[in-house]
C-alpha cells in the first residue's frame, strides 16, 4: 500500500476555531480508512517539529501501510493544543493518541475516564524492565500506567552564551555556587554593559525558573515536600526564593511577557543575553543554529540546583474510544521502541526514556544530561505537569505572572499557600 501523508497542523488563529470543531484539527480525520493514526501533538514547528518528524520516520519504516496524520496544534507552549484536545474529548471525538506530560498533568484525563489502562502494553513489550523504576513510579495511578514516555527533559538548565560572559570577565565553564553567586555575576554582566543578562519569556517559562529558584534554596527534598504538603509554602525556604526571584527578574529582557521560550533562547543564541533557563529542547535550537556545544555555547545546573534532575517526559496515551485503536498500538510501541526513542531524541534534545541508550550515540549536550539522570536527585517539574495537577498548576502560573507585574512578595506568597490549601485539602 501507497503511504499516504495527512497534516492537519493548526496554528494558534485556529484554535479558536479547534474548540468549536470547525477546524480540522477539532474534528475526527477518519476517512473510511482503517490503516491510519491521527497523532495529537503541539509539536508543530521549529525544533520540536524536527524531533516529532524523526519519529515518524521510524514509525513509516516500522509500519509501512499505516498513513500517519499529523494533528499538532501550534502556539501557547501546548495551551492551545490542551484546549482544542478538551474540546474533542468532552465531545467524544477523541484522536487516536495525544501527547500529555507524564506525571500528575495526566490526573484529570483519568480520573475523567479518558484514557486506557496500559499496563498490558507494558507487560507485552517489556517496558517494565526498560524503563528506570523512577520513571515507571511517576507514570503510575492507582497501580496502572495510562501513557508511554517518549523522552526524558531537564527543567534545571541554564544555557550560557560563551563569548558574552567572556567579554565581561567571567568564566562560562564555572558555574556560581549558589543562587547569590550568580546574582553576583549577573550584576557584574549588567555592569558591563549587556542589557540583558538574563532572558526571560511568557508565564510558564517564568513558572519554570521560580521553580528552578525553588529547587536551589529549598534543596530536592524540600522543593518535593512543596506537592505532598510536609513543606510550607509560607516558610522560610519558600520566602527566600521568593526574594531570589525577585533579584532575577531585575536582570531580564522588558519585553518578557510577550516572548514564548524559543524567542527567549534566541537572544542567548544571538549574544544579546548571557543566559537562559530552559529545559533541554532548547538543545535543538542551538544545534539548528549551527553553534557547537562548549565553544559558542555550554549549559550547567541552574546555581544552586547541581546533583538535582528536574525531571518532565513526554508522553503518548490511548483515549478511550480511540478511532484506530490498532494503529495507535502501532504509534504507541514505535514511541517505546530504542529505535525510535534515540531518532526523536537525537533531534530533539533529550535523553531517551530506557535504560539500554548507549551514550556514546548521543552528541555532547545529551550525554551530561543522560549521565546526570543516572546518577542526580530526581525530583518532578512544575511547570511541565509532573509535579501538581493541572489546576494547581494554573493557579501557581496566574500567581507568579502576577508577581511579575507588581512585584509583591506576601501577595505570591499568600496565593501559593491557597492554591496549596486548594489543592491537597
Amino acid at each position: 500500500m501507497r503511504k499516504r501523508r495527512l497534516s492537519l497542523i493548526a496554528g494558534a488563529a485556529l484554535a479558536g476555531l479547534a474548540l468549536a470543531g470547525c477546524s480540522p484539527a477539532g474534528g475526527s480525520t477518519d476517512d473510511g480508512n482503517a490503516n491510519q493514526v491521527e497523532v495529537f501533538t503541539w509539536w508543530a514547528s521549529g525544533s520540536e517539529k524536527v524531533g516529532l518528524d524523526a519519529l515518524v520516520s521510524v514509525f513509516d519504516e516500522q509500519n509501512p501501510d499505516v498513513d500517519f496524520t499529523n494533528a499538532a496544534v501550534a502556539g501557547g507552549a501546548g495551551s492551545n493544543a490542551k484546549a482544542a484536545l478538551a474540546s474533542r474529548l468532552e465531545a467524544n471525538n477523541p484522536p487516536d493518541t495525544f501527547q500529555a506530560h507524564a506525571g500528575a498533568e495526566l490526573t484529570d484525563y483519568i480520573e475523567a475516564g479518558q484514557l486506557q489502562d496500559l499496563s498490558s502494553f507494558y507487560e507485552e513489550n517489556g517496558l517494565n524492565e526498560a524503563l528506570p523504576p523512577t520513571l515507571i513510579d511517576q507514570l503510575t495511578s492507582d497501580g496502572k500506567i495510562y501513557s508511554v514516555p517518549s523522552n526524558i527533559h531537564r527543567a534545571n538548565v541554564t544555557w550560557v552564551n560563551v563569548e558574552v560572559l567572556e567579554s565581561a570577565g567571567i568564566d562560562p565553564n564555572v558555574a556560581p555556587a549558589d543562587m547569590d553567586a550568580w546574582i553576583d555575576d549577573l550584576t557584574e554582566l549588567k555592569d558591563s554593559g549587556v542589557e540583558t543578562p538574563l532572558s526571560l519569556g511568557t508565564e510558564w517559562t517564568q513558572m519554570q525558573l521560580f521553580e528552578n529558584v525553588l529547587i536551589a534554596d529549598l534543596g530536592a527534598e524540600g522543593y518535593t515536600g512543596l506537592w505532598d504538603g510536609t513543606t510550607a509554602w509560607d516558610g522560610p525556604g519558600v520566602a527566600t526564593a521568593v526574594d531570589h526571584y525577585d533579584q532575577l527578574l531585575d536582570f531580564v529582557n522588558t519585553d518578557y511577557a510577550g516572548l514564548d521560550w524559543d524567542a527567549a533562547t534566541q537572544l542567548v543564541l544571538d549574544g544579546n543575553a548571557g543566559y537562559n533557563v530552559m529545559g533541554d529542547w532548547a538543545e535543538a535550537a542551538f544545534v539548528q543554529a549551527g553553534q557547537t556545544y562548549g565553544t559558542e555555547y555550554t549549559t550547567w545546573a541552574t546555581p544552586g540546583t547541581e546533583g538535582v534532575f528536574d525531571f518532565l517526559a513526554d508522553s503518548f496515551t490511548l483515549p478511550e474510544g480511540a478511532p484506530h485503536e490498532a494503529a495507535a498500538i502501532d504509534w504507541l510501541t514505535t514511541v517505546s521502541s530504542a529505535e525510535g526513542q534515540k531518532a526523536f531524541n537525537i533531534a530533539k534534545g533529550s535523553i531517551p526514556a530506557r535504560t539500554d541508550a548507549i551514550a556514546s550515540d548521543y552528541p555532547a549536550y545529551q550525554q551530561t544530561a543522560l549521565k546526570s539522570f543516572g546518577e542526580d536527585t530526581v525530583v518532578s517539574s512544575l511547570a511541565h505537569g509532573a509535579a501538581a495537577a493541572s489546576s494547581w498548576s494554573a493557579d501557581l502560573s496566574s500567581a507568579i505572572g502576577r508577581f511579575g507585574v507588581d512585584r509583591d512578595g506576601d501577595a505570591l506568597i499568600a496565593a501559593t499557600v491557597s492554591a496549596a490549601s486548594s489543592a491537597l485539602g
